[in-house]
C-alpha cells in the first residue's frame, strides 16, 4: 500500500516508528506536512497538492495533526477522505477530540465516568463552582491547553478563586474539575487500536508539588495491567468518540476509572519504552485490514 503520514516533523518518534513500521511489512511510507497541502476542491473531483504534485495515489493516511493546527489538518485529513483514501482518525473524530468541552460532553451522556466538572461563561459565582466539584482543591483547565499546559491545581479556595477570576480577566474559557485526591499524581494511558487496548502505562509525576503526570511534564512511565473495568472504560471512550487509534487517560478513584482525556494523536515513546509491545506495528495491521476494504469500495464506485 502507499501510506502517507501526516506529520510536520519526521524526526519526531512517533513519525519515525510509523515509517519503519509500515516499510518493515512492505508498504511505501511518505512523510507529507499537512500544512504545506494545497485542497483543491472542485465539483466531484476533490484533490491535495503537494510541492507541485497531485496526492491521488494514496491508499491511507495516518495524521499526527498538533493541537495548535486542529483547524487545517482536519480540512486536510477531509479532503482525502473525499477522495476515499482510510484515515487511521477521521476528521470529525480529531475535531471532536480536541474539543474538550464537547468530548466531557459525549463521554457524560454515553455514562462513562468523569470527575465532576463545571463549566461557565465567566461566572463570577466562583464559590458556588468551588463547591459544585466537591470544595478545594481543586484542577482549574484551559480549555485548549494540551500535554499539562494551562492545568493548574489550587489547593484552597482563595487560590482557586483568584485564578478562576484571572483567567476570567483575560478571557480565557477553563473548565473546572474536582480533585481526585486517591490517584495521588497517577493516572494511566490505554493505548486503543481498532477497539482493543494493545498496550498500557501508568504515569507517575517525580517532582515534589507535581501533580501532573504527563511525559512531556517530567512524569515516569511504567507499564501496567489494566483491571476489567479499566480495560472496558478505555474501550468504550475511545469508541464514543468514534476514534480507531486513542491514548486514553483514566484517573484511579474509589468510583473506578474516571476519563480525563482521549488524546486523537497519543504519542508512541512513551508507551513503546514502557510497554516494549510495537504498537506502530498495530496501527499499520489496522490500516491494512481496513484501508483493502475501502479501496475495493472505491473501486466500485469508479468502475
Amino acid at each position: 500500500m502507499n501510506i502517507a503520514i501526516l506529520s510536520r516533523d519526521p524526526k519526531l518518534y512517533s513519525t519515525r516508528r510509523l515509517k519503519e513500521a509500515g516499510e518493515k511489512r512492505g508498504h511505501n511510507m511518505e512523510i507529507i506536512d499537512h500544512m504545506k497541502c494545497v485542497l483543491f476542491i472542485e465539483k466531484k473531483n476533490p484533490m491535495v497538492l503537494y510541492q507541485g504534485k497531485r496526492l491521488d495515489y494514496f491508499d491511507a493516511i495516518i495524521p499526527r495533526i498538533g493541537a495548535s493546527v486542529t483547524f487545517y489538518g482536519a480540512a486536510v485529513v477531509r479532503q482525502f477522505e473525499m477522495m476515499k483514501v482510510f484515515s487511521a482518525i477521521e476528521s470529525q473524530a480529531l475535531i471532536r477530540s480536541r474539543d474538550k468541552l464537547r468530548s466531557l460532553q459525549i463521554l457524560s451522556r454515553a455514562g462513562i465516568g468523569l470527575p465532576k466538572t463545571i463549566f461557565m461563561d465567566y461566572s463570577r459565582d466562583t464559590e458556588g463552582i468551588i463547591e459544585a466539584v466537591g470544595g478545594a482543591p481543586v484542577v482549574i483547565k484551559l480549555l485548549e491547553g494540551t500535554q499539562g499546559l494551562g492545568v493548574v491545581l489550587a489547593e484552597n479556595k482563595k487560590a482557586a478563586q483568584s485564578v478562576i477570576e484571572a483567567f476570567h480577566g483575560i478571557h480565557a474559557r477553563i473548565i473546572v474539575q474536582e480533585f481526585i485526591k486517591e490517584s495521588k499524581g497517577i493516572d494511566i494511558r490505554a493505548f486503543i487500536v481498532d477497539g482493543e487496548v494493545v498496550g498500557a502505562m501508568r504515569r507517575e509525576a517525580t517532582r515534589e508539588g507535581e501533580f501532573r503526570s504527563n511525559l512531556h511534564r517530567g512524569g515516569v512511565a511504567t507499564v501496567v495491567k489494566l483491571s476489567r473495568a479499566e480495560k472496558a472504560t478505555a474501550v468504550a471512550a475511545a469508541k464514543k468518540m468514534g476514534l480507531g487509534v486513542a491514548g486514553v487517560d483514566m484517573l484511579p478513584s474509589k468510583r473506578g476509572p474516571l476519563i480525563i482525556e482521549v488524546n486523537s494523536s497519543p504519542g508512541l515513546e512513551g508507551i513503546e519504552g514502557a510497554t516494549q509491545i510495537d504498537i506502530a506495528g498495530k496501527i499499520i495491521r489496522y490500516l491494512e485490514k481496513n484501508a483493502g476494504k475501502h479501496k475495493i469500495q472505491k473501486d466500485k464506485i469508479n468502475a
